[in-house]
Protein backbone atom coordinates (compact mmCIF):
# COMPACT_ATOMS: atom_id res chain seq x y z
CA UNK A 1 0.00 0.00 0.00
CA UNK A 2 1.03 2.98 -1.08
CA UNK A 3 0.68 6.19 1.31
CA UNK A 4 0.52 9.32 1.62
CA UNK A 5 0.57 11.38 5.12
CA UNK A 6 1.66 15.15 6.82
CA UNK A 7 2.43 16.67 9.60
CA UNK A 8 3.74 19.71 10.72
CA UNK A 9 6.62 19.81 13.55
CA UNK A 10 9.84 21.49 15.46
CA UNK A 11 9.60 24.43 17.32
CA UNK A 12 11.43 27.63 17.60
CA UNK A 13 11.65 28.01 21.62
CA UNK A 14 11.67 31.27 23.89
CA UNK A 15 14.22 31.55 26.21
CA UNK A 16 12.19 29.69 28.67
CA UNK A 17 12.22 26.18 26.63
CA UNK A 18 8.58 27.62 25.63
CA UNK A 19 6.92 26.33 21.76
CA UNK A 20 6.96 29.92 20.31
CA UNK A 21 6.43 29.49 15.75
CA UNK A 22 6.04 25.83 14.75
CA UNK A 23 8.71 25.84 11.96
CA UNK A 24 7.96 23.43 9.32
CA UNK A 25 5.18 21.06 7.22
CA UNK A 26 5.58 18.40 5.34
CA UNK A 27 3.71 15.78 3.41
CA UNK A 28 5.10 12.10 2.29
CA UNK A 29 4.95 9.39 0.00
CA UNK A 30 5.62 6.04 1.87
CA UNK A 31 6.11 2.63 0.78
CA UNK A 32 6.90 -0.66 1.98
CA UNK A 33 9.07 -1.29 3.98
CA UNK A 34 7.43 1.95 5.48
CA UNK A 35 10.67 3.34 6.72
CA UNK A 36 11.51 6.57 5.02
CA UNK A 37 9.86 9.02 2.55
CA UNK A 38 9.75 7.97 -1.22
CA UNK A 39 8.99 11.69 -2.15
CA UNK A 40 7.96 14.84 -0.55
CA UNK A 41 6.66 18.05 -0.16
CA UNK A 42 7.89 20.50 2.83
CA UNK A 43 7.57 24.11 3.68
CA UNK A 44 8.83 26.54 6.11
CA UNK A 45 5.79 27.91 7.98
CA UNK A 46 6.68 29.51 11.07
CA UNK A 47 2.82 29.62 12.39
CA UNK A 48 2.44 30.28 15.91
CA UNK A 49 2.46 27.78 18.23
CA UNK A 50 -1.14 28.75 19.69
CA UNK A 51 -2.90 27.83 16.66
CA UNK A 52 -1.92 24.26 15.91
CA UNK A 53 -5.03 23.07 14.74
CA UNK A 54 -5.30 25.45 11.90
CA UNK A 55 -2.03 23.45 10.49
CA UNK A 56 -4.18 20.35 9.94
CA UNK A 57 -5.96 22.06 6.92
CA UNK A 58 -2.53 23.12 6.03
CA UNK A 59 -1.53 19.32 6.43
CA UNK A 60 -4.31 18.11 3.83
CA UNK A 61 -3.87 20.76 1.60
CA UNK A 62 -0.11 19.66 1.34
CA UNK A 63 -1.41 15.61 1.10
CA UNK A 64 -3.03 16.86 -1.81
CA UNK A 65 -0.75 18.37 -3.17
CA UNK A 66 1.77 16.09 -3.21
CA UNK A 67 -1.35 13.32 -5.02
CA UNK A 68 -0.85 16.02 -8.20
CA UNK A 69 2.77 14.20 -8.28
CA UNK A 70 2.48 10.66 -7.17
CA UNK A 71 -0.17 8.33 -6.71
CA UNK A 72 -1.22 7.11 -3.49
CA UNK A 73 -3.88 4.55 -1.78
CA UNK A 74 -4.85 6.22 0.98
CA UNK A 75 -4.21 9.40 2.90
CA UNK A 76 -3.13 9.65 7.13
CA UNK A 77 -3.35 12.86 8.42
CA UNK A 78 -2.42 13.53 11.83
CA UNK A 79 -5.43 13.37 13.45
CA UNK A 80 -6.13 10.84 16.35
CA UNK A 81 -10.28 10.02 15.74
CA UNK A 82 -9.73 6.45 15.55
CA UNK A 83 -8.78 6.19 11.74
CA UNK A 84 -12.04 7.41 10.77
CA UNK A 85 -12.64 8.27 7.06
CA UNK A 86 -12.79 12.80 7.47
CA UNK A 87 -16.17 12.49 5.00
CA UNK A 88 -17.77 10.89 7.73
CA UNK A 89 -16.79 13.33 10.54
CA UNK A 90 -19.73 15.39 11.66
CA UNK A 91 -20.72 17.59 14.82
CA UNK A 92 -22.51 14.10 16.25
CA UNK A 93 -19.33 11.82 15.82
CA UNK A 94 -17.46 14.66 17.65
CA UNK A 95 -20.13 14.53 20.65
CA UNK A 96 -19.40 10.39 21.01
CA UNK A 97 -16.00 10.56 21.18
CA UNK A 98 -13.18 11.21 23.74
CA UNK A 99 -11.92 14.40 23.51
CA UNK A 100 -11.89 17.80 25.66
CA UNK A 101 -14.54 20.51 24.66
CA UNK A 102 -11.98 22.42 23.91
CA UNK A 103 -10.13 20.27 21.02
CA UNK A 104 -14.16 19.63 19.53
CA UNK A 105 -14.43 23.73 19.45
CA UNK A 106 -11.30 23.22 17.08
CA UNK A 107 -12.34 20.35 15.42
CA UNK A 108 -15.42 22.23 14.50
CA UNK A 109 -14.06 25.23 13.12
CA UNK A 110 -11.73 23.68 10.99
CA UNK A 111 -13.79 20.55 9.78
CA UNK A 112 -15.62 22.51 6.76
CA UNK A 113 -12.57 23.01 5.35
CA UNK A 114 -11.25 19.51 6.15
CA UNK A 115 -14.05 18.01 4.56
CA UNK A 116 -14.11 20.15 1.37
CA UNK A 117 -10.54 19.11 0.83
CA UNK A 118 -11.40 15.21 1.45
CA UNK A 119 -14.19 15.63 -1.13
CA UNK A 120 -11.53 16.84 -3.64
CA UNK A 121 -9.42 13.88 -2.94
CA UNK A 122 -11.70 11.11 -2.90
CA UNK A 123 -13.29 12.57 -6.46
CA UNK A 124 -10.34 13.22 -8.02
CA UNK A 125 -7.83 10.16 -7.12
CA UNK A 126 -10.83 7.61 -5.68
CA UNK A 127 -9.19 7.40 -2.05
CA UNK A 128 -9.93 7.96 1.22
CA UNK A 129 -8.36 10.47 3.97
CA UNK A 130 -8.25 9.16 7.04
CA UNK A 131 -7.74 10.39 11.01
CA UNK A 132 -5.56 8.40 12.22
CA UNK A 133 -3.33 10.36 14.06
CA UNK A 134 -0.01 9.14 15.89
CA UNK A 135 -0.88 5.36 15.35
CA UNK A 136 -0.07 5.88 11.64
CA UNK A 137 3.73 4.91 10.81
CA UNK A 138 3.49 7.68 7.75
CA UNK A 139 2.37 10.45 10.22
CA UNK A 140 5.45 9.73 12.04
CA UNK A 141 7.59 9.80 8.88
CA UNK A 142 6.30 13.01 7.42
CA UNK A 143 6.83 14.36 11.40
CA UNK A 144 10.22 13.54 11.26
CA UNK A 145 10.56 14.50 7.77
CA UNK A 146 9.33 18.09 8.44
CA UNK A 147 11.73 18.60 11.49
CA UNK A 148 14.36 17.63 9.13
CA UNK A 149 13.40 20.50 7.04
CA UNK A 150 13.15 22.65 10.17
CA UNK A 151 16.59 22.72 11.01
CA UNK A 152 17.56 23.74 7.49
CA UNK A 153 14.68 26.77 7.61
CA UNK A 154 15.88 27.66 11.37
CA UNK A 155 19.35 27.74 10.07
CA UNK A 156 18.38 29.72 7.55
CA UNK A 157 16.40 32.44 9.76
CA UNK A 158 19.15 32.36 12.27
CA UNK A 159 22.02 33.08 9.39
CA UNK A 160 19.44 36.14 7.60
CA UNK A 161 18.81 37.80 10.54
CA UNK A 162 22.43 36.88 12.50
CA UNK A 163 20.89 35.77 15.49
CA UNK A 164 20.99 32.44 17.65
CA UNK A 165 17.89 30.48 17.70
CA UNK A 166 16.84 27.17 19.93
CA UNK A 167 15.03 24.93 18.21
CA UNK A 168 12.86 22.17 19.77
CA UNK A 169 12.74 18.98 17.73
CA UNK A 170 9.91 16.20 17.66
CA UNK A 171 9.49 14.20 20.53
CA UNK A 172 11.81 11.16 20.70
CA UNK A 173 14.62 11.63 18.21
CA UNK A 174 17.96 12.27 17.43
CA UNK A 175 19.42 14.53 14.58
CA UNK A 176 22.23 13.43 12.20
CA UNK A 177 23.64 15.70 10.18
CA UNK A 178 26.01 14.90 7.26
CA UNK A 179 27.52 17.11 4.30
CA UNK A 180 24.73 17.52 2.38
CA UNK A 181 21.62 16.11 4.31
CA UNK A 182 19.56 16.12 8.01
CA UNK A 183 18.33 12.92 8.82
CA UNK A 184 16.39 12.77 12.20
CA UNK A 185 16.27 9.17 13.33
CA UNK A 186 12.83 7.66 15.64
CA UNK A 187 14.16 6.89 19.33
CA UNK A 188 10.92 4.62 19.88
CA UNK A 189 11.43 1.17 21.01
CA UNK A 190 10.62 -0.80 17.58
CA UNK A 191 11.40 2.75 15.32
CA UNK A 192 14.96 2.20 15.51
CA UNK A 193 14.89 1.92 11.58
CA UNK A 194 12.67 5.00 10.96
CA UNK A 195 13.39 8.62 9.49
CA UNK A 196 13.03 11.51 7.97
CA UNK A 197 15.77 13.35 6.18
CA UNK A 198 16.35 16.81 4.33
CA UNK A 199 18.84 17.93 1.47
CA UNK A 200 20.85 20.94 1.84
CA UNK A 201 20.74 22.27 -1.41
CA UNK A 202 21.76 26.07 0.01
CA UNK A 203 24.37 24.50 1.82
CA UNK A 204 23.03 25.98 5.49
CA UNK A 205 24.93 23.30 7.78
CA UNK A 206 28.47 24.99 6.50
CA UNK A 207 27.44 28.51 7.53
CA UNK A 208 26.02 27.25 11.11
CA UNK A 209 27.54 25.98 14.34
CA UNK A 210 24.29 23.65 15.86
CA UNK A 211 24.81 21.91 19.39
CA UNK A 212 22.72 19.65 20.63
CA UNK A 213 20.73 19.09 24.35
CA UNK A 214 18.25 17.48 26.18
CA UNK A 215 15.15 20.12 26.51
CA UNK A 216 15.10 20.53 30.13
CA UNK A 217 11.48 20.93 31.07
CA UNK A 218 9.86 18.22 28.28
CA UNK A 219 10.95 14.78 28.91
CA UNK A 220 11.75 13.01 25.58
CA UNK A 221 12.45 16.65 23.91
CA UNK A 222 15.70 16.82 22.56
CA UNK A 223 16.54 20.68 21.65
CA UNK A 224 19.21 22.62 19.18
CA UNK A 225 21.17 25.59 19.48
CA UNK A 226 21.86 26.99 16.21
CA UNK A 227 24.29 30.19 15.42
CA UNK A 228 25.48 31.66 12.62
CA UNK A 229 29.54 31.28 12.09
CA UNK A 230 31.21 34.13 12.19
Amino acid sequence: MRIIAADSSSAILTDSFEPLTIVAAASVLVCPPYREAKACLAEAIFADAKCGHELIVHEAELCKDLLAKAKADIVHLDMSLGAIPLEQLSPIEFSNMKISSRAKRHLLKILPRLRKIANEVTQKHGIEVLAIGKESIPVRIAELTAGANAILYTCEKGIKENKTLTLGLPSKCQPRLTEKRVYLYSLIAAEHDIRGYAEDTNEVLKKANISEMLNPIARGFRILHITPRA
